[in-house]
């Protein structure tokens, strides 16, 4: 089978599983089919720290592609204790961006960064219609049996096609921008 360079392509660099589902399925909702996982393998490091160390290969990856393919990255990891700029400036701080020789993402880059806060599970606790902040962790409420790809899906299908409300967690406004980003022909 062939594939076309016209069908856009998206890598998802993801702390765990359940980034990946979420991500996966909002991005298909919105008609991307060829998405390449890059997933933190269980038990092997900290998600967060497995982002970072991957971030500037990616970024390189994706660059030197850009120019005559139609793909994207999107990168989704845990805000935890810092704020959604402080992991930003993390993932482009890192020694590796610095070895690679690669600039931080540039505003017309197909690079987006999605930074729940505290974590995803406070995007999954908000979407099953919550109250939350996102200085409290909901990660022990949404372990085993949740599908964060409904979730996703609610989001994709009910919740972005109206705006989201202004009640929603800052970090969801902020990653609602970023899939500006995305727009690929």
């Amino acid at each position: 089978m062939r594939i076309s360079r016209h069908q856009p392509q998206v890598v998802i660099l993801c702390e765990d599983i359940t980034h990946y589902h979420f991500a996966r399925k909002y991005l298909r909702c919105h008609g991307f089919k060829r998405i390449i996982p890059k997933i933190c393998p269980k038990g092997r490091s900290s998600g967060e720290q497995y982002v970072r160390t991957h971030y500037a290969a990616e970024v390189k990856a994706h660059r030197s592609k850009a120019n005559y393919l139609n793909t994207a990255l999107v990168v989704v990891i845990d805000a935890d204790l810092k704020s959604i700029d402080e992991r930003i400036t993390s993932l482009n701080e890192s020694p590796n961006m610095i070895e690679l020789a690669q600039a931080p993402r540039l505003d017309t880059e197909k690079i987006a960064i999605f930074v729940p806060a505290r974590n995803i599970e406070t995007w999954i606790h908000y979407l099953n219609g919550n109250d939350c902040n996102e200085k409290e962790s909901y990660k022990s409420l949404y372990k085993k049996g949740t599908s964060p790809s409904q979730f996703a899906e609610k989001l994709a299908k009910k919740i972005c096609p109206q705006g989201l409300p202004d009640e929603a967690p800052s970090s969801l406004h902020y990653a609602c921008n970023e899939l500006n980003r995305l727009q690929v022909e």
